[in-house]
């Protein structure tokens, strides 16, 4: 009954995470006869700070807000400054005219930004960089990004998962608008349910994230914003289409009902029904399927208060296996098939109280409910789950004593109720986490910031859980800046959810324990050099994590014909080396190059009482990449060229004739390494965009990527082995067509 009465009280009170930043739109207008046209590359910063971004290609900023001013200044060269007092409003405009007439005033807004002010290292994905490649959901918005590489899970439900700092994404806390979205059974395919069009930014932190968002980061944190009922588009109509013959239609609409209310409507559909088979294997290369996805939001924006509210929907269906499999082939040997079923349904409201005369000042509310129900088959096999959630975190801000000294504190309840069924075992728990934290802040003009915080949880199946995390950010100047940050992760895992793809074969699942929740430290430390030479701009980052497990879920599939699930018996830990450089060598023309390096180990061996360290397989040592980015003037030609390069990595030895009976001096083998080349060509016009574009031009594909895949109902079937692309090239065209307010 307590937690009850606890969500009733907090729904009285407020919550400020879409108060905490500051979007809008910068306009240039030269004369007042001219109509005005989105301003690109133009700076905004608050005065007296060093916190500030600039506009993309459609002339947006989004900037978080300052403790040390409410002043948003916004400037560009040969144009007048612009100065406005923000007060409760977080959606503005600003107009700037010429100081005098210029023949070509263009320049580029970067498409990724590192968040200057941030202590946690931070990258902001804009729409610029989502608009280099087709975008089609969240796991294909990465393509351009160095901290975090996308796979495919397997090679037949089509599933996909994201690695960061070594680690897989079940370790990485994604949200949405700050609420856990993708975690427990939405792991599988969660990724795959953020249409790429409904996302307006997204920020990468790497390391502990804040203990304001909870105690679930172990390595890095993700927090996708979406498109705001208040958009300044307020139609926005997608269409793509590729060579495989998968197809989808997106419409956003944005309406301002009066000078408080707004509502939106984000909507998604997409479908494969083309039966491909590539390498000829007898399987489908990619599952049938069909997605339909809606959300609709409203929201309040008054001087001291803020709310939104909303409903999101999603059903998805998907059909993979033999070529020849049909659903009324289900539970019989003449084909081999696999299907899924997904319906989630989630509801949101966000409240803010705001204080427009004290902005560093706020009180709020963030409430989300969801029901996630998902059935599945794998040729005999039935797994089923439903995982109902309810999630509110309540935060409060202000200062002690000068802005110099701030705080965060609040209240979170997050309530878990898993049911899965998995052949003919159940698997059911309830978790029930009521917690509270409290992080300071000392910023010393922004050059000098401390950020301490920790939170306590009380959890109802593994007791009292501490989590204290800290970050440092030092400016040695105004182009040099240090980070560094430690922190404690906890999370109960989802085996069967987690590693999906593995339950297509002919492994026996075992769990040889109970398992308990993993329990990892996480340190690091990155350095930021922005630099001119010559009039090229550009920045070099460097950074190093490492993360100790105290406890971790060992998957083992070192053996054919089982999946044994264990808890971690002595160490393991993932080290992670990355160096970036961005460069604008001439206007309008962008590079990247960036090399990462991996170094992850386990612990394995008790189903045979014994306890090696051995490389996590699926991983690779090292990665390469390169992206190259043009536009002609007033961005009306944009080309894009990303190369990835994938180096080697372990992968179980499965040969038959070998005797598994030991982990010492194990046969290892080794998937090659590959390239990937990406490309994409837009030509845009003053409503809408064409694109044209290609995913792994170069046409690289594992080879027999399902072991035994001619007798999938034997004792050999194993089509969770794949570490590189299973489809070949692939070549898509889209229309982007919008509409401003």
């Amino acid at each position: 009954m307590y937690r009850y009465i606890l969500v009733g009280l907090l729904a009285l009170l407020a919550g400020v995470a879409e108060a905490q930043r500051v979007t809008g739109t910068v306009y240039e207008q030269p004369s007042a006869d001219t109509e005005k046209t989105p301003l690109i590359g133009a700076s905004v910063f608050w005065a007296g700070t060093t916190l500030g971004t600039s506009t993309d290609a459609s002339g947006q900023f989004s900037i978080p807000r300052s403790a040390q001013s409410n002043k948003l200044v916004f400037s560009f060269v040969g144009y007048v400054n612009d100065t406005i007092s923000i007060g409760a409003e977080s959606e503005v405009e600003a107009i700037l005219r010429s100081e005098q007439t210029l023949n070509e005033v263009v320049v580029q807004g970067n498409a990724t930004t590192v968040d200057r002010l941030n202590p946690i290292q931070t990258e902001i994905i804009t729409t610029r960089a989502l608009a280099k490649a087709a975008c089609c959901n969240l796991s294909e918005s990465f393509e351009t990004n160095a901290s975090v590489s996308v796979s495919y899970a397997d090679a037949v439900t089509g599933a996909k998962q994201i690695q960061m700092l070594g680690l897989n994404g079940t370790y990485i806390q994604t949200n949405v608008e700050n609420i856990p979205t993708i975690r427990g059974l939405a792991t599988t395919f969660g990724l795959n349910y953020v249409p790429g069009t409904w996302v307006q930014s997204i920020d990468i932190g790497k390391g502990a994230g804040s203990v304001v968002n909870g105690y679930e980061s172990m390595t890095g944190q993700i927090n996708v914003e979406l498109q705001k009922p208040d958009s300044r588009e307020k139609l926005y109509f997608n269409t793509y289409v590729n060579n495989f013959g998968r197809a989808e239609v997106n419409l956003n609409l944005a309406h301002q009902l009066n000078d408080k209310w707004s509502t939106g409507f984000l909507s998604h559909a997409s479908t494969l029904r083309n039966r491909v088979d590539n390498n000829g294997d007898g399987f489908l290369d990619l599952p049938l399927y069909t997605q339909f996805n809606g959300m609709n939001r409203w929201k309040y924006q008054s001087e001291r208060m803020m709310a939104q509210f909303g409903v999101k929907g999603l059903h998805e269906s998907r059909l993979g296996g033999q070529t020849n499999f049909q659903p009324e082939m289900r539970g019989t040997y003449r084909s081999y098939g696999y299907g899924s079923d997904v319906n989630r349904f989630e509801v949101f409201s966000k409240v803010a109280k705001l204080f427009p005369e004290k902005p560093y000042k706020g009180l709020g509310l963030i409430m989300n409910a969801s029901m996630h129900d998902s059935r599945s088959y794998f040729g005999f096999t039935n797994y089923d789950g439903v995982q109902k959630t309810l999630y509110s975190n309540l935060v409060y801000q202000s200062i002690i004593g000068n802005t110099n000294h701030s705080f965060k504190t609040g209240a979170s309840y997050m309530l878990d109720d898993y049911n899965e069924k998995y052949r003919d075992t159940t698997l059911a728990r309830t978790e029930s986490v009521p917690g509270a934290f409290f992080e300071y802040t000392y910023n010393n003009l922004d050059k000098f910031v401390v950020v301490a915080g920790s939170r306590v949880d009380f959890h109802n199946l593994f007791g009292t859980q501490v989590t204290p995390r800290l970050h440092l950010k030092y400016s040695l100047n105004p182009n040099t800046t240090l980070r560094a940050s430690a922190g404690k992760g906890f999370r109960v895992s989802n085996p069967l959810a987690e590693y999906y793809g593995n339950l297509v074969s002919s492994r026996a699942v075992v769990f040889r324990e109970q398992i308990r929740p993993e329990v990892s430290w996480n340190y690091g430390a990155s350095l930021t050099q922005e630099f001119d030479l010559g009039g090229m701009d550009g920045n070099f980052i460097v950074d190093y994590y490492r993360t100790d497990f105290q406890n971790q879920l060992v998957a083992d599939f070192e053996h054919p014909g089982f999946a044994y699930f264990y808890n971690l018996q002595d160490k393991a830990f993932a080290n992670s080396f990355q160096a970036e450089v961005n460069l604008t060598p001439i206007k309008r023309f962008e590079l990247k190059l960036a090399y990462r390096l991996f170094d992850v180990k386990q612990t394995m061996g008790e189903p045979y009482g014994e306890q090696v360290l051995l490389p996590r397989m699926m991983i690779s040592r090292d990665r390469v990449l390169f992206n190259a980015g043009y536009a002609l003037p007033y961005d009306k030609w944009k080309f894009d060229l990303t190369v990835q390069w994938n180096g080697k990595r372990r992968i179980p030895n499965l040969d038959p004739g070998y005797d598994h009976t030991t982990y010492e001096n194990m046969p290892t083998d080794i998937a090659p390494a590959f390239y990937n080349v990406n490309a994409q060509v837009t030509r845009t016009f003053p409503k809408w965009d064409i694109y044209l574009g290609g995913e792994n031009l170069n046409n690289f594909r594992q080879m027999n990527p399902i072991i035994g895949a001619n007798d999938p109902f034997g004792q050999r079937f194993d089509a969770g082995m794949a570490w590189g692309p299973v489809v070949g090239r692939t070549i898509y065209v889209g229309i982007r067509y919008k509409i401003i307010r």
